[in-house]
């Protein structure tokens, strides 16, 4: 049964993707299917097998010690706030990106990262039928976060053709940084948020071929990372900052979304006895389904997944971590649909970074920022959808 369900889901994503494609008669098919291929095995590799397990308990190791690290510091300035017992939010979860932006940081003065992710983008460029740059990109987006990517490439935007630029704000959307992993993996199991990361590298060029097909001249796939040469202490400082603004911002979004979800629900409840979650969770219930959400669980799991498009993923999650009952089923599919950047705010988010370096650029990002989210969320129903085939 669930084989016949990944076909569905499959199938209507790639329907979904074809219905608002650019250039039908571009489709690369070939690329599509290798990568494809690439995701099932991946995801095979990851949640079935003792390598994968190996692996994912090595990755949340790892994170477990970077985020004991990240304990002390905060401790040092906030210990003794929280009562006794409790688990702040603020400072358990999204101040240790702090820390986790400086190592990035370090990687990236040391000149560690920039050759990874031009290997990695390189090598993805032989797969996925697009450019380079592309590549480049989509790999920087999961290290950099979907807003500071674009400042490595900022003095090739003004050339950069609107086709290109929608590949790789894609890309950044479907994608989430490295720097806040570790807060995803104290909400959710880190098997997923590992899986879920992969995935959508891959994903995003699945979708981006459909919605968006396309030739890249070998004169125009030209990579160019700007760098502002910097002391390490210089690096150190902006990094730490860089760090902590996110989680502040996190923060402020956090209070925002819940503090008006409540009222919205509370308004919802009042007026027609149902409340606007569960009532966009009805809305969702049939995605739930297409990825291999069990029958009896899909307006709980739309919910969650409707939760995260309208507000974000932490939202989500939270919600989530609050649900008791679910299958361990449910439970993969949506903490993998969760683990991206696809959502309303992201569109602001983005528009903003683009436009902050190129006036004319972020304009036009604004004016396909609906059908950016809408490609984005395709690339989140489509990794959902392959782990629910292996789970």
């Amino acid at each position: 049964m669930k084989y016949a369900i990944f076909l569905l889901g499959l199938a209507v994503v790639f329907v979904l993707a074809y219905l608002v494609s650019n250039n039908r008669r571009q489709i690369k098919y070939k690329p599509i299917l290798i990568m494809l291929v690439l995701q099932i095995v991946l995801t095979y590799l990851l949640l079935n097998t003792g390598i994968g397990l190996v692996l994912i308990r090595g990755i949340a190791n790892l994170f477990e010690k970077l985020l004991g690290y990240a304990a002390d510091g905060v401790n040092f300035v906030f210990g003794g706030i929280a009562n006794k017992g409790a688990m702040p939010f603020f400072f358990n979860v999204l101040l240790p990106i702090v820390f986790i932006s400086v190592l990035i940081g370090i990687a990236q003065h040391l000149r560690i990262l920039p050759v990874i992710i031009k290997w990695i983008g390189w090598l993805l460029s032989k797969i996925n039928g697009l450019g380079r740059l592309e590549s480049y990109n989509a790999v920087a987006s999961a290290v950099f976060g979907q807003s500071e990517v674009f400042i490595s490439v900022k003095k090739l935007l003004g050339y950069m053709p609107q086709h290109r630029l929608y590949t790789l704000c894609t890309s950044a959307m479907s994608t989430v940084s490295a720097s806040i992993l570790g807060a995803y993996m104290t909400l959710i199991d880190p098997k997923y948020v590992v899986t879920a990361l992969m995935l959508n590298l891959l994903g995003g060029f699945i979708i981006v071929n459909i919605i968006n097909p396309y030739e890249v001249k070998a004169d125009e796939d030209i990579i160019e990372i700007q760098e502002e040469k910097q002391t390490f202490f210089e690096m150190l400082g902006e990094y730490i900052m860089d760090g902590f603004k996110v989680a502040i911002i996190v923060g402020a979004m956090l209070i925002g979304f819940v503090a008006l979800i409540s009222a919205i629900n509370d308004v919802f409840n009042l007026a027609f006895g149902i409340t606007f979650q569960k009532l966009l969770g009805y809305v969702f219930a049939p995605f739930a389904f297409i990825v291999g959400v069990p029958s009896s669980e899909i307006v709980t799991a739309g919910t969650i997944m409707a939760t995260k498009l309208v507000s974000n993923e932490f939202v989500a999650m939270l919600d989530l971590s609050k649900i008791n009952g679910l299958s361990e089923r449910t439970l993969g599919i949506v903490s993998v649909f969760l683990v991206s950047f696809a959502n309303f705010s992201s569109i602001g988010i983005i528009t903003g970074a683009v436009k902050g370096l190129h006036e004319q650029k972020g304009n036009e990002v604004a004016k396909f920022g609906l059908k950016l989210l809408y490609g984005a969320t395709l690339v989140s129903l489509l990794s959902a959808a392959v782990v629910g085939l292996m789970l």
